[in-house]
């Protein structure tokens, strides 16, 4: 594992991690301010899904994490995981249509990022058993985003994409990034890292158990 980043003058840590661990990954050990992208790489099955679930709290770990200053255990886990999302490549959906994945309070911004992520407001009214993997990762995100979370942990959310539609999450991103998100972004994209990242992890093997 090796971790590289400088961070940006002028920003305010929102997440620290220290000595992440589990029988699966870690031990990790990082700052992140908001307004960074963190790029966490390295080859199938290291473990890097698993880092993102550990900084979600979805799998059981041991070591620090605080969030603002403010530790995680002193926080109820409904809580930190409004704060801290995880999205991972293919998200769950638990109704059969698209809309009643939204409350009716953020239809106008969602709206907005349908727009934004070449989606057609009528798609909210479709069933999500007849979307493309492409069409749930991007309405997976407007959703993750809705939540106003003060990190996100994306996992691969442009896998499925092509180039216009990848461009397309990464200029949203961009913006949540300008607006102080601190998010953290597994990718297997060279390209994308650049365009994203300031910090990079790379994960070179999954932890022997």
């Amino acid at each position: 594992m090796s971790y590289t980043g400088i961070p940006r003058a002028g920003s305010t840590e929102v997440l620290q991690v220290e000595g992440l661990y589990s029988a699966l990954a870690g031990p990790y050990s990082f700052g992140l301010n908001g307004g960074e992208c963190l790029v966490v790489s390295g080859p199938s099955g290291a473990g890097k899904s698993e880092l993102l679930r550990m900084i979600a709290d979805l799998d059981e770990n041991t070591g620090e994490i605080s969030l603002h200053g403010i530790r995680r255990q002193e926080m109820a886990a409904p809580e930190w995981r409004r704060r801290v999302v995880y999205q991972s490549a293919e998200p769950a959906w638990w109704e059969p249509t698209v809309g009643e994945h939204f409350e009716p309070s953020g239809l106008e911004e969602a709206c907005i990022l349908l727009a934004q992520l070449n989606l057609p407001y009528g798609i909210l009214n479709a069933e999500i058993s007849r979307l493309s993997t492409g069409e749930r990762q991007r309405l997976a995100l407007i959703r993750s985003l809705l939540i106003r979370p003060k990190v996100l942990l994306l996992d691969e959310p442009t896998g499925a994409l092509d180039q216009v539609n990848t461009a397309a999450v990464e200029a949203v991103l961009r913006d949540s990034l300008h607006a102080g998100l601190a998010l953290v972004l597994v990718t297997h994209s060279a390209e994308q890292a650049e365009r994203l990242g300031n910090h990079r992890l790379e994960i070179t093997r999954r932890k022997a158990s």
